[in-house]
């Protein structure tokens, strides 16, 4: 499976590449409005109809109930800390760099919120950061799942709910679907809030 993930993405930046260096043949905006998120539809679409076939799976969410919120909101922790320590590392502005790691991976809105908010520097950072974490998420997924099971799931952060969701599940079992779409469903609706709040700090 992770050969052609990485297959995949490979061809998909040389395609984006040829096509603005040489072929212009379609727009940016088609491929990252339109296109990404008919894809990014039809893939919850059909996660969300094997989530719904899954009596286990539904049983199993209904049990959890509530327990299901302490995960997220220990991956949110877990990634405010990281930013704290980053940014004491690197001598940068702390408030900034625990913007950029509350993205929690969603590097679409990292980009732009944290370059409103902190200015252009931690708006590229927040989009490199969060992008990185979420194709390192994919690539070590192999290696992570012999750690634990759980940890693909803490860094794919709100990416757990689309764009990781395949691989964790190949990787980690079909047991974790509950477990990560709801962690990258929960961190997605906070991660714009929780940036904010801290950008209140500055």
């Amino acid at each position: 499976m992770m050969k052609y993930v990485i297959a995949a993405l490979t061809l998909g930046v040389a395609a984006g590449y040829l096509n603005n260096n040489f072929l212009n043949a379609i727009p940016n905006a088609v491929v990252s409005d339109q296109l990404f998120n008919l894809s990014l539809i039809a893939l919850l679409f059909v996660f969300g109809l094997s989530f719904g076939l899954d009596k286990e799976a539904m049983d199993k969410m209904k049990k959890t109930g509530p327990k299901i919120l302490a995960f997220p909101l220990f991956v949110v922790l877990g990634s405010l800390l990281g930013g704290l320590i980053g940014g004491l590392i690197l001598s940068i502005d702390v408030t900034g760099a625990m913007a950029v790691s509350a993205s929690c991976g969603w590097y679409t809105l990292s980009g732009p919120l944290i370059g409103q908010l902190f200015g252009t520097q931690f708006g590229t950072l927040g989009f490199a950061a969060n992008f990185l974490r979420e194709l390192l998420t994919i690539t070590t997924i192999p290696l992570m799942v012999k750690v634990d099971k759980y940890a693909p799931v803490a860094s794919g952060g709100a990416t757990t709910m689309d764009t990781t969701l395949p691989v964790i599940m190949r990787y980690c079992g079909s047991d974790m679907l509950i477990t990560a779409f709801s962690n990258g469903l929960i961190l997605t609706l906070i991660a714009p809030f929780t940036i904010i709040t801290i950008a209140s700090f500055i």
